[in-house]
């Protein structure tokens, strides 16, 4: 044809020898490492996951709710008789009910795993097997609304099927993997597809760490367990992000390690103890980082320390870096409360820092978690400013504390430093959300306390090339938070 050169015969040969071994290759490649049939698995498996009925009375109108006409209608009167003198039901406990996924783990004791929202509330637990028999729960052994898991127990007539964790750690992005559930009522459904990401926070609560699949998972599935192609069970189906109410592919297991941590607990304790460090922590954000001068979201900054914890025993600092926590690292903000809550109780744990550029290892003694506030973000504040007429520093006016203004902003006795009394709008203080009443305690790590001095540890920071001056502050609620204000 014209415009196409043609090729020597040979080669043409050569190339399709080479196109048809490359294929081959990767056909063999995928029948060897992607499953061409899981229903051996499945079957293996299906007996040991079941379906959860739950049953509770609520007060409330029963069946549909009564339609509401429009005053002046012309059916206004028909729908009045009819409904409120003939068929009215007046409010009354009814019974509602709901279907959820679970799994044996120890078919000899009759313990199940499941979500603590599918159990949530629920007076009666059926738990519903593959082969058609029910148990009745005798006991919810223990139930985490942190992880949202839950441990029952039935009294079996014979063993039943279980089966074991597998570790969720070391799964790779793009491993297969095998749920089992009860999607919309259906028991016993089967889905494939593999692990999309790992270590997810969707927002659900402070220990998130989801794996995120794309086999499908949709309502009734949680509870159920998410299988590796060894059988074993890697995580618990909890969610699903979806604007239809079905599945598109994006589903969230709880990974194992945490399951079989917060199960074990569930056995000895009825309830999980998490550990405590002490310490509210914030997001080394770039420009935090950047006057720090260490790489964004490089571990967790300290904003307080709370006295007698035992971080404060330990030494530990407002302004410390916590890089590493009993030798895992520590790479975000909420990295942080995950690994020193699995930490064991009274356990002396090594805690790697940065403090004023350089790096120091404390030993620290974990203590129990009583109070959720801890180890969590500083509230978040308000830009409520008013303009500034002559603000000379970073857009700030600024003033000694008196009891006047401790009285005009509601601040205790015991806080230290400078009141910001006005923000300029244009600034960059007012976009990092400074207000009037917060106190500046700190600037660039250094305790301040008169106006003169916020002045010249600005210029010296200035001086120093740094982009940022790194601000600590404190409001009227004792809330502590470090804050780096652009200095352009």
């Amino acid at each position: 044809m014209p415009g196409i050169a043609s090729a020597p015969l040979g080669r043409v040969l050569a190339a399709a020898a080479l196109s048809l071994a490359l294929f081959s290759a990767t056909a063999h490649a995928f029948s060897q490492n992607g499953p061409t049939s899981v229903a051996p698995l499945a079957k293996r498996l299906s007996d040991a996951v079941v379906n959860i009925a739950t049953s509770q009375r609520v007060k409330g109108p029963a069946g549909v709710p009564l339609p509401k006409v429009p005053k002046g209608a012309p059916f206004e009167d028909f729908f009045d008789d009819f409904f409120n003198k003939r068929g009215g039901v007046p409010n009354s406990d009814r019974r509602i009910s709901s279907l959820g996924s679970g799994f044996v783990i120890d078919g000899k004791e009759g313990l199940i795993v499941t979500n603590n929202h599918v159990i949530e509330g629920a007076e009666e637990i059926e738990i519903n097997f593959h082969d058609g028999s029910k148990l009745k729960v005798d006991k919810v052994i223990g139930r985490d609304p942190k992880s949202d898991l839950a441990l029952l127990k039935v009294t079996p007539k014979k063993p039943l099927v279980d089966v074991k964790f597998g570790p969720s750690e070391q799964l790779e992005v793009g491993d297969w993997v095998l749920a089992i559930g009860n999607p919309f009522g259906l028991g016993g459904s089967v889905s494939l597809g593999i692990i999309s990401a790992k270590s997810r926070d969707i927002n659900s609560g402070p220990y998130d760490d989801y794996l995120q699949t794309d086999a499908a998972i949709n309502k009734g599935n949680s509870g159920g367990p998410l299988f590796n192609m060894d059988g074993e069970v890697i995580g618990v189906n909890t969610a699903i992000i979806s604007p239809t109410g079905g599945s598109i592919g994006i589903g969230f297991a709880v990974p194992s390690d945490t399951v079989a941590s917060v199960v074990d607990q569930l056995k000895q304790f009825g309830q999980v103890r998490r550990g405590w460090l002490g310490v509210k922590i914030q997001t080394v954000t770039d420009d935090i980082a950047e006057t720090l001068g260490i790489p964004e979201n490089s571990g967790a900054l300290i904003s307080a320390v709370t006295p007698g914890s035992p971080a404060s025993n330990a030494g530990l600092q407002a302004g410390d870096v916590i890089l590493k926590f009993d030798g895992k690292d520590v790479n975000s903000m909420r990295g942080l409360p995950r690994v020193v809550a699995q930490a064991p109780i009274g356990k002396a744990v090594d805690v790697e820092l940065l403090r004023k550029n350089e790096r120091k290892t404390l030993p620290v003694t974990v203590g129990r978690l009583e109070d959720e506030d801890d180890d969590a973000t500083p509230s978040s504040v308000t830009n409520d400013s008013k303009p500034v007429p002559g603000a000379a520093i970073i857009g700030l006016k600024l003033s000694a504390l008196t009891s006047e203004l401790r009285k005009k902003y509601g601040l205790d006795d015991k806080v230290k430093g400078v009141v910001v009394e006005a923000v300029d709008p244009q600034s960059a203080a007012m976009q990092k959300g400074i207000k009037p009443g917060d106190v500046i305690v700190e600037v660039a790590q250094e305790a301040i306390s008169e106006p003169g001095d916020v002045a010249k540890s600005v210029e010296k920071v200035r001086k120093s090339g740094r982009k940022a001056v790194l601000l600590r502050l404190e409001d009227g609620k004792g809330d502590l938070r470090f804050v780096a204000v652009p200095l352009s």
